[in-house]
Formats: C-alpha cells, structure tokens, sequence
C-alpha cells in the first residue's frame, strides 16, 4: 500500500527519562492481556509538564532503530465485528466489516476500534477494550474536564484558557496541554472520566498525559457525549469542544476523516507518539455530521514501525467506513 504524502505537523521525537507505564487492568472481553504489554519510555514533548522549551535530564531522541527494535512480528488482523438492530441494514453491516478486516489485513499495526452510525444504528468494535498511550488525543479530554469543571463552578472560560484551548485542539500545543492539565487538576480529570462513564480510561502518572491509557470503546463513548444531549456537558460546552474539532489545522486533518464524503463536517482529532516498545502510536478519533450523515469513528493503533504506516493504516480502514457510511 502506498503512504500518502501530506504535511502532517507533530510532536519533537524526544524521550525522557524512562517511565514504568501503570498496570493495565483488565479489560472488556476480548482484549489482550496486561502481561504480554510491556513498559515504554515516555517522550517527553507529548507528554509533560515542564516548559515547552525545557527537556528532562538525560533527553534523547528516538532512533530509527529503536523504534523497529521495538516492533513485534505482524500479526493477524484484527476481528472486525459489526452488527444493526435492523435487518434493513445487516447486509450493509456484514460488508462494512469485511472492508475493514480486507483493509487492515498484512498490516503489522495492533489496532482498536468502534464505530456507531446513528442513522442504521450499526455499530463495528475490534479490539475495542484493549489499552492504548492516548498521545494528544486525550486532549479532547482535558478540554472536555476543563469545560465541566467551569459549569460546575459557574464560571465561563476566560481569554488565557480561550488561547490555550485553541491552540492545544486546533495546533495539538503540547505546552497548552501541559498547562491545562494541570490548571484543570488530576481530581477534576477524574471526576470528569467518572461522570462520562470513560471507566476503562487510567490517566497518565503525574504530568504525563500522553501516557494516559485509553480504549476504543471509551473514546466512542465520549464522542457520543459530545453530539447528544447529556447531563454532563451542556450545549455551550458541546459545541465549543466540536467548533474547535472542526477549526484542525490542514496538516492534522489526516486519519478518519479518509474518504469522507463532499458535504459532512469533520470534526477530529489526532495523536502520534514514539515510544521503545510497540513502536509508534498513531490514533484517530472522528465525528461526522450533515447531509443526512450522523456517524462516529475510533481507531487506535499501535506497533507501527513509522508515523506514515499508523496514518496508512487508519485511512486504509477509514476509506472504508466513510464510503459505507457516507
């Protein structure tokens, strides 16, 4: 397959000092065992708390043969599961998930996955309790936290938070991340993932946010809190976290979006880290409305031996699904 060529801005290939990621609790049905899931090292300019400018003691970057050290065997594809409600669309959920395990198959990438289409109401997992490094798609997160955390105490975002929301969904600011991860606070994090029922979601140890462990399935989850009435984030709140989504800059508009059809707004956002084990971590998490289109798409990957093979494999299975859905 070929790799696409598009600018695709990212984080500073540095890694820290290295980090035992947390235990893995066990997971949904289905998902790989915590023990054949060895520790990384954290990189640190996707996953810190210090200055943008300031790298930890002992800071490295990450060669490329670390990075293939790090890479297992390919292994087969994932399962692809897809199912409707109705038997109007059964034959179309039955095609969408031999298009996505055609899609993924040969490829050495470990990938999670859930969709829901709310027009057929199909819904597709792989994979879907299985644990991934967030990268900056736990940013929605944080902002999503922050948000809460505001409407709780009656208070409205001011211009500083205004600037570093933006920059950190739209830019995927690293610095602007740190700084709200830690404005924000590791109990409200957690109150928030409480409230959205994000239960399978362990945040990263102390400022380390791209560490954070995520599941497909809890990411879908919070997509569906984002564009559907709920008690935990308001319309005001819903609707700025999707404005920001939708303002991506051009060169991080890659993964779900693959496909999609003229006409539906796109609403995603991206991650991408580097670590020692399971080389690259490249995750997508997308929402898709208008012209009679109302669908959700989650993909996490991992043991990718390059960012452009994670991208790949992503748009691979999202050319997919958007032309099934669209």
């Amino acid at each position: 397959m070929s790799s696409r060529h598009v600018q695709r801005g990212g984080a500073i290939l540095l890694l820290g000092a290295a980090v035992m990621l947390p235990a893995t609790p066990a997971a949904a049905a289905g998902s790989v065992s915590p023990s054949i899931r060895p520790p990384g090292r954290s990189p640190s300019s996707d996953v810190r708390v210090a200055s943008a400018d300031e790298a930890p003691s002992g800071a490295e970057r990450l060669s490329r043969g670390q990075i293939m050290a790090g890479i297992q065997s390919p292994l087969a594809a994932a399962t692809v599961r897809c199912s409707s409600p109705s038997s109007t669309h059964r034959r179309l959920a039955a095609r969408l998930a031999r298009g996505i395990g055609a899609a993924l198959e040969g490829r050495s990438s470990i990938v999670g996955l859930a969709i829901a289409d709310r027009r057929t109401g199909i819904t597709c997992e792989a994979n879907s309790g299985w644990h991934f490094a967030s990268a900056s798609v736990v940013k929605v997160t944080i902002l999503g936290a922050l948000l809460r955390k505001l409407e709780a105490e009656h208070r409205h975002l001011t211009p500083a938070q205004v600037t570093l929301t933006t920059e950190m969904i739209t830019e995927s600011s690293n610095a602007a991340a740190s700084a709200l991860w830690a404005e924000v606070g590791r109990s409200h994090l957690q109150r928030f993932l409480d409230l959205a029922r994000m239960i399978h979601t362990h945040l990263g140890q102390g400022g380390y946010w791209g560490l954070t462990q995520i599941t497909a399935h809890d990411e879908l989850t919070f997509l569906r809190l984002l564009t559907s009435r709920n008690h935990v984030l308001d319309k005001a709140a819903r609707h700025y976290v999707l404005s920001l989504m939708a303002r991506v800059i051009p060169s991080q508009r890659w993964g779900t979006p693959a496909g999609v059809p003229a006409g539906v707004s796109v609403h995603v956002k991206n991650g991408w880290l580097p670590l020692a084990t399971y080389g690259w971590r490249v995750n997508s998490i997308g929402s898709f409305s208008g012209d009679d289109r109302n669908y959700m798409i989650v993909i996490l990957t991992e043991n990718n031996p390059t960012m452009d093979y994670g991208v790949d494999t992503i748009e691979d299975a999202a050319e997919v699904i958007n032309r099934e859905l669209g």
